[in-house]
């Protein structure tokens, strides 16, 4: 992406603090400093102590926010952090502008081995189930167990409504995206996100609602918001050509973990068909479908996606103890994602 189609973006230490983002009740947040990144991070204190840690990775143009019901509702089962990935929520841009999903997926990989909270039940919806499906692939000794909300894992058959997200990696179409929104209101812009990723847009409260229009104000603020946008937009696609071993559907079928998959039935970007295709490629995979669901079930039906997520805990036990040993030892050469991802660089 040349440097004239989207605004400069200031390096991450001289950017401005354009807004307070949004902290529920329960949670905190703190920013962590690692290698060549950033992050934010947003917790809740478990309520006692010996809790298996979860992490939890959103999607394109999400935040840790995404998770906040879910986490709340999980929270005597899990110590639970989610994590804004570089360039999204409160996260600056990564020092090396990569975008790609093994860039996000070196992001998450980086927290997990510096904070030593792995292994983690990683939870991953859209982009963050790609990102989540390759650091289970590449770092079992990382993941206790998996949960996807609608991965984004490559389709033959693009839904129609995810054409535009698509069109947004294609040099260019982000800054005449920018012209021709000038004019939309923060509040037009979120409609129209919710029209997209929500079976029933009615199930947002007004607090809700209102929440999500003072977070996408704050967002159109950052000098980085659509470079970051268009770039991930561009590591999906460009992860979606990849074959071989880079491959996520080949990467699916490496996964080791005890997996639940949730898909929508009235998912507009992530294709109610690709769940049996999931199912059989994960090998130890549990299948929950919602006919009524969007793309992000665990925000239109948190309590569901977590009877689903304690239901799929017994997995995670001695058998999976095992697996994370077999994989510790299949990957003892060190950071498979920094070795793997050398080709997808041009992601970001």
């Amino acid at each position: 992406m040349s440097s004239t189609e989207l605004p400069f973006v200031p390096p991450a230490n001289v950017l401005p603090k354009v807004g307070t983002v949004r902290v529920a009740e329960g949670e905190r947040l703190r920013s962590v400093e690692l290698p060549g990144v950033t992050l934010t991070v947003r917790s809740r204190p478990p309520v006692r102590d010996g809790l298996p840690p979860a992490l939890y990775v959103h999607g394109l143009g999400g935040s840790s926010q995404n998770w906040s019901a879910l986490m709340a509702l999980l929270d005597g089962s899990v110590d639970s952090e989610a994590l804004d990935l570089p360039g999204f929520g409160d996260s600056p841009p990564p020092d090396d502008g990569d975008y790609s999903v093994t860039g996000h997926a070196r992001a998450v990989i980086r927290y997990l081995d510096s904070s030593g909270r792995g292994p983690v039940h990683l939870f991953g919806n859209s982009l963050g189930g790609a990102v989540a499906t390759r650091v289970a692939a590449v770092r079992p000794d990382l993941v206790r167990t998996l949960t996807l909300v609608s991965p984004a894992l490559p389709e033959i058959r693009v839904q129609r409504a995810a054409v535009p997200t698509g069109l947004l990696a294609v040099p260019g179409v982000a800054l005449l995206f920018t012209r021709l929104t000038r004019q939309w209101t923060a509040e037009q812009r979120v409609r129209g996100v919710m029209a997209l990723c929500y079976g029933d847009p009615g199930r947002v409260t007004p607090e809700g609602f209102s929440n999500a229009v003072q977070e996408m104000e704050r967002r159109l603020r950052l000098p980085y918001f659509w470079d970051a946008m268009a770039r991930s937009a561009r590591g999906i696609v460009n992860a979606y050509t990849l074959g071989g071993q880079q491959g996520l559907w080949r990467q699916a079928e490496r996964v080791l973990a005890p997996t639940l998959l949730v898909y929508g039935g009235r998912d507009q970007l992530v294709g109610f068909r690709m769940a049996q295709k999931a199912a059989r490629a994960f090998r130890d995979s549990r299948l929950m479908t919602l006919p009524d669901a969007g793309h992000v079930a665990m925000m239109e039906y948190p309590e569901t996606v977590a009877m689903a997520f304690r239901e799929l805990l017994p997995d995670a036990g001695e058998l999976g103890a095992q697996r994370a040993r077999r994989g510790r030892r299949a990957d003892a050469g060190g950071d498979a994602v920094d070795r793997e991802g050398t080709d997808e660089s041009m992601g970001g």
